[in-house]
């Protein structure tokens, strides 16, 4: 049998997610681009981008709920973080 690779093991993964409340509070005009380049570079999931303007976007649907946004930011691009309310998120199906 192959072994499943990251991203085989990712695709199994179940999203029920709340499309209209975010469970992050991002600062998508924070001006330290060092910052934001460092939460961008970080997130697992890659859900925040830099356009080719440096602007920044986020999008939470598809968020694995690690919570490495919120510990590197510290504040800054991240301004709120807490888990989904319950009966949304992630729910972990790893092979």
């Amino acid at each position: 049998m192959a072994k499943m690779t990251i991203e085989d093991k990712l695709g199994l993964n179940k999203f029920n997610t709340n499309e209209l409340n975010s469970h992050i509070d991002v600062d998508k005009e924070y001006l330290d681009k060092q910052e934001v380049e460092r939460v961008c570079r970080a997130c697992p999931a890659g859900l925040y981008k830099l356009d080719a303007e440096g602007k920044l976007s986020f999008d939470h649907l598809g968020c694995l709920e690690c919570g490495t946004c919120r510990v590197l930011s510290g504040g800054k691009v991240v301004k709120g973080w807490h888990y989904p309310q319950s009966g949304y998120g992630i729910s972990f199906r790893m092979g």
